[in-house]
């Protein structure tokens, strides 16, 4: 039969209200008496109801974490970081994953509400319609690379244009005029800001501008690779390739490779994101640094500031600062360029 409470104060010889601050982390139990409960705690293996205690205390300790996808190193970096900042503010997640589809959104939304103290969502198709159905205008909410519109809700982006501006130019810096890139999902407003940094990039660089050198993708290895095949089919063939993640840009260099084209002595490379295997292919891959558990932990700092501090806490539009990561994959020796 399970243990209760009960039993653990008589075992104790305490108090039910003595026990209870015990497992509360309550300060004002001394030492003693801390000691005893924790004992009877571990000799009747008693576990506190978690769903009942947190009803009483209208807490369940949990955010909810709703993503596109869960497959990748961006994700899971993600991930890594939003765990490590709910684990030192003793919170657990709730992960879910959309598939970038509208009705698993709202399904998923539906679902979370209630049964956690806040919400941490990245989704290219979110609106604030959908929220505004969806959830309870009180709970608190952190946009993690969405793009909706308003000051209603905390959200956090990163500097899309920004860092594929400054990729561009400095492969354009190694002399490169033929420049062509492999595009993000087309209406997704990431790879639509990459796509823009790119073009500008070249403008300002005086490189070659053609509509052939812009390849489509979807963000996945195999659209890249098959994107790759595409380019070696140009001519004049490019000299420089920026992919839209790195993920993409690796399945890239592996298409290049199987046609035995040299990187970067034939075709730079370069990609976005500096996930962790970038710095240890060969060659190293020369990329757009975002802090991607760094990110994660931010939206959960900012989300548990709002679960804290209702009334005190103020909505916020972050920007997620770029940098260059200089590696072998463009021609050069490995370095860092922060972006201003």
């Amino acid at each position: 039969m399970r243990s209760t409470i009960k039993d653990v104060a008589k075992r104790a010889g305490v108090s039910i209200a003595t026990v209870s601050r015990v497992l509360n982390r309550s300060d004002v139990v001394n030492e003693e008496t801390r000691l005893l409960v924790e004992n009877a705690v571990r000799e009747l293996r008693y576990s506190p109801n978690i769903a009942a205690r947190n009803l009483s205390r209208s807490k369940t300790e949990t955010i909810g974490i709703l993503l596109p996808d869960l497959y990748g190193e961006f994700f899971s970096e993600v991930l890594r970081g939003m765990d490590r900042t709910a684990r030192k503010h003793s919170y657990h997640l709730f992960i879910s994953s959309s598939h970038n589809n509208k009705a698993e959104i709202e399904a998923a939304l539906r679902v979370m509400s209630g049964r956690v103290d806040g919400l941490i969502i990245m989704s290219p198709h979110i609106d604030a319609a959908s929220l505004n159905a969806n959830l309870p205008s009180a709970l608190p909410l952190v946009l993690l690379n969405c793009h909706v519109e308003g000051d209603e809700f905390d959200a956090i982006n990163i500097d899309n244009y920004r860092g594929a501006f400054e990729i561009v130019k400095h492969l354009a810096s190694h002399g490169h005029k033929r420049i062509a890139i492999i595009k993000g999902t087309e209406k997704n407003i990431d790879a639509q800001e990459r796509l823009r940094g790119y073009r500008d990039a070249l403008e300002e660089a005086g490189a070659e501008y053609s509509k052939a050198f812009e390849i489509p993708g979807d963000f996945t290895e195999q659209s890249s690779y098959n994107a790759a095949l595409q380019i070696l089919q140009l001519k004049p063939r490019p000299t420089a390739i920026f992919v839209s993640n790195d993920a993409m840009a690796i399945a890239a260099l592996s298409a290049l490779r199987t046609h035995q084209v040299s990187v970067p002595e034939e075709i730079a490379l370069a990609g976005f994101d500096d996930i962790p295997i970038a710095s240890y292919i060969k060659p190293s891959l020369t990329t757009v640094r975002v802090g991607i558990s760094e990110l994660g932990a931010l939206a959960v700092d900012r989300l548990l500031d709002a679960v804290r501090n209702k009334k005190e806490h103020t909505k916020r539009h972050l920007i997620m600062p770029t940098g260059i990561v200089v590696r072998e994959s463009c021609g050069c020796t490995r370095t860092v360029h922060p972006t201003p």
